[in-house]
């Protein structure tokens, strides 16, 4: 069947979309730098945490640093990973540079509470850069650097981040003290948990595969008590070559142990596997998925 094609109207609202958090993601990004983290000298990690150890050290405007270093990564990109891209990253960076000026300008109120600006930094800080994520656009050149170097020498793009990173918070140990250094890691560390929140949702629901020999009793079951539809699909096991019925369903967190506890009733040697489902799309039917 062909991939239907957006009409006009409905590519510039998409743009239009696109573009709204490409600008709002860098403000909040920016608001959580200049409110919590930078007047406590806690770091982030990537260009942003090596922009503002050379601001503190030289004096020199941290949003026009950001900027800067980061133009080599986008020359990198270019011609790796994609002109899209490259082309909406250099925009919420540039998005992000001037938010950061606007807000030194502004002198809006902080806390040196560390704990506090740790949390809250991390928190809002977060939502920022998984807005921008989000919609195909980065606030940190070494993601980019760290895709390049992981498609030529091996290793995890997490890796190499990582890697980055430990130089980078090593550096903020000696500029800034040990004491902060290891407040900047909790506050990648939230920053990162809630990025993930951002990208794939709060309502992560589970997907469920059920291998059993009695798998039409075990899915009318469910049907019944959860109020969930089930899918059946058709295997051949491996090792026996018997024909098998797996039931398939996606059920939400709290209807989780139900459903084991009416599979084990009914076959206590039932095959179960549960995965993880951050987003679905689709119809549902009463309270499973369309089948």
């Amino acid at each position: 069947m062909p991939e239907k094609k957006l009409t006009k109207k409905e590519l510039f609202f998409s743009l239009l979309n696109k573009l709204f958090f490409l600008t709002v993601g860098p403000f909040i990004a920016a608001f959580a730098l200049e409110v919590f983290l930078v007047p406590n000298n806690i770091i982030d990690g990537g260009i942003v945490g090596i922009s503002i150890i050379v601001s503190y050290l030289t004096k020199i405007n941290l949003g026009l640093l950001i900027f800067l270093i980061n133009i080599p990564f986008f020359l990198l990109a270019f011609n790796k990973i994609g002109k899209k891209f490259v082309l909406q990253t250099f925009y919420a960076i540039g998005v992000l540079s001037l938010a950061l000026n606007i807000f030194t300008t502004h002198h809006l109120p902080t806390t040196d509470d560390l704990l506090l600006s740790t949390v809250f930094g991390g928190i809002i800080l977060g939502t920022g850069v998984g807005l921008v994520l989000k919609n195909e656009g980065s606030l940190d050149g070494t993601e980019i650097m760290s895709l390049v170097l992981s498609k030529k020498f091996g290793f995890s793009v997490g890796e190499w981040i990582m890697l980055f990173n430990v130089f980078i918070y090593g550096a903020a140990g000696l500029v800034f003290g040990w004491n902060r250094a290891m407040y900047a890691v909790l506050t990648y560390f939230i920053a990162f948990k809630v990025i993930d929140v951002v990208l794939e949702g709060l309502n992560s629901a589970k997907s469920i595969e059920v291998i059993s020999d009695k798998a039409a009793e075990i899915g009318q079951e469910l049907i019944e008590k959860l109020d969930i539809s089930v899918t059946y699909l058709h295997g051949v096991g491996g090792y026996s070559g018997a024909k098998k019925t797996l039931v398939y369903c996606v059920v939400s967190r709290l209807e989780l142990a139900k459903m084991k506890e009416i599979i084990k009733n009914i076959d206590p040697n039932a095959f179960i596997t549960i995965v993880d489902v951050h987003e679905a799309y689709g119809g549902r039917i009463r309270g499973g998925h369309r089948q």
